[in-house]
């Protein structure tokens, strides 16, 4: 092995220890007997116990897995119906609208958390009805998770010939008949990689969940940012255990459907 590939294997290697070693204490401490992160006490299933009886996590998670259903799906409908139009656009409307549709993106989540926030209050205060709680953070969650839905979907609508749609009409087909049938099949790779980023992102997001919730409607990320402030507890490292191997079970998933379609368009 030369020099130069030896020096390259050892950069990936440090880059993926460094991004990896943090959860993999954070794994191995959740079978830790001790409350202590800085001595070992022996092997343990207590604190997975101590989960799955603890009434405000259970609560917490249900919150996070209904929001981030419930957004992706509406996410990924809106997001894939804004990309079909976005791209029978003409060029320059386009790229005005796909540069709007970025900003989200790029933009800080504090920026975005709080600018919800006084939406909402101002409606709510206006209109003199509702409350923020669950529906305000389904909304906001909804609203960052459509444009990464689009930008995943649009590489896949530019990849695909388009005569499909106009040959699918002239064949008899009604529009909705042709996009489900003709062009939604072509571009299903992209939607579910929209879906599964807009999944995970709405776990994973706090900044605007903080902002944006309301009294007694927590997801986990709060919740463990509340639990932080008093140090925290043993069975978030056993939470966050299963959750991490939920993700890679789900993207392990992916992979092996990815491949074995790659096989299919080989043969």
């Amino acid at each position: 092995m030369s020099l130069h590939k030896a020096v390259k294997k050892l950069y990936l290697g440090l880059i993926l220890f460094f991004l990896y070693a943090p959860i993999l204490v954070l794994m191995v401490f959740s079978f830790n007997a001790s409350r202590s992160r800085a001595n070992w006490e022996g092997f343990t299933l207590d604190w997975y116990r101590v989960l799955f009886n603890d009434p405000q996590i259970a609560l917490a998670l249900r919150n996070t897995l209904l929001i981030g259903v419930f957004s992706t799906v509406i996410a990924t409908a809106i997001g894939t119906l804004a990309a079909v139009g976005i791209d029978k656009m003409k060029r320059r409307p386009k790229a005005v609208v796909m540069g709007i549709s970025r900003i989200p993106v790029m933009m800080p989540d504090i920026v975005t958390g709080l600018s919800l926030m006084v939406l909402y209050l101002f409606v709510i205060r206006t209109l003199g009805i509702g409350r923020m709680g669950f529906t305000t953070l389904l909304l906001s969650h909804v609203m960052f998770n459509v444009p990464y839905v689009i930008l995943s979907v649009i590489p896949k609508l530019r990849q695909i010939d388009a005569n499909l749609y106009e040959a699918a009409l002239d064949l008899g087909a009604t529009p909705l008949r042709a996009f489900v049938q003709v062009i939604l099949p072509e571009i299903w790779p992209g939607v579910i990689t929209g879906a599964m980023l807009a999944f995970t992102l709405s776990i994973d997001d706090f900044m605007v969940s903080f902002f944006t919730t309301g009294a007694g409607v927590q997801n986990l990320s709060i919740l463990i940012f509340s639990m932080a402030r008093r140090g925290v507890q043993p069975q978030i490292n056993a939470l966050s255990t299963l959750m991490f191997l939920v993700i890679l079970a789900m993207l392990f998933i992916i992979h092996k459907r990815d491949q074995r379609q790659a096989k299919k368009i080989k043969v």
